[in-house]
């Protein structure tokens, strides 16, 4: 089935849906803290999960407002990440494979809408095989907004050639639910990040894939 004549297609957020690496990244942020010698404020991996670092460093962190000093700290960050995902590794979470198969072979296409930097991607890509999986990429480095902003999405749904209100939106983080509904798309919500019953506003939540069927999604875009 070619992506123009789809029935429907799926959108996929990267961390906290498809791969577990949450522990790497909030080390990563540790290190930096530590590096440039600033605070990191209670809460702050939580506030910042599934945005871009140029909202995290001077909104969540406030450590800098400087464009150029953001940028060059949010490199370090991931630098950092790529260092310890290289060393540790990453957990690929329950039914991912399994839904991405299921609809890899249904022909339903398949899009990465996240703002995880492309470097990240491909390093993870070249560990685990997963991008067979997808048929397109949208990553950090192709938006001008970040999450709530439906940016991703929209170019993801773009790129696939399906209209928005055709595609389903899997996330985990709250600016992504909101980021899939502003873009006027369903969204299957993970608790992988926050408890089920913070997800309730989605039109589906799952504790993990494994409760996903490409039936039931069917159902759910009608």
């Amino acid at each position: 089935m070619s992506t123009s004549s789809a029935p429907w297609a799926a959108l996929f957020d990267w961390d906290g849906v498809v791969i577990d690496s949450s522990a790497q990244h909030e080390r990563s942020w540790e290190l930096l803290a530590e590096e440039i010698q600033k605070p990191l404020p209670e809460g702050h991996f939580k506030k910042g999960f599934g945005r871009k670092n140029q909202i995290i460093i001077p909104e969540i962190l406030d450590w800098s407002h400087d464009p150029e000093e953001i940028e060059a700290l949010g490199r370090r960050k991931e630098e950092l990440y790529r260092e310890l995902v290289a060393r540790d590794g990453v957990e690929i979470l329950p039914g991912a494979r399994e839904l991405l198969t299921a609809l890899r072979n249904a022909g339903i296409p398949r899009a990465v809408g996240s703002s995880t930097p492309r470097a990240n991607l491909e390093a993870i890509f070249a560990a685990t095989g997963l991008d067979s999986f997808f048929d397109a990429v949208v990553c950090a480095e192709d938006v001008s907004h970040g999450k709530p902003d439906p940016e991703v999405f929209l170019k993801g749904a773009s790129k696939l050639g399906v209209p928005p209100t055709r595609c389903i939106v899997f996330e985990d983080a709250l600016p992504g639910i909101e980021a899939g509904h502003r873009g006027g798309m369903k969204v299957v919500a993970v608790a992988t990040t926050n408890p089920l019953e913070l997800l309730a506003h989605a039109e589906k939540a799952v504790k993990s894939l494994l409760e996903v069927s490409v039936e039931d999604l069917a159902e759910l875009v009608g």
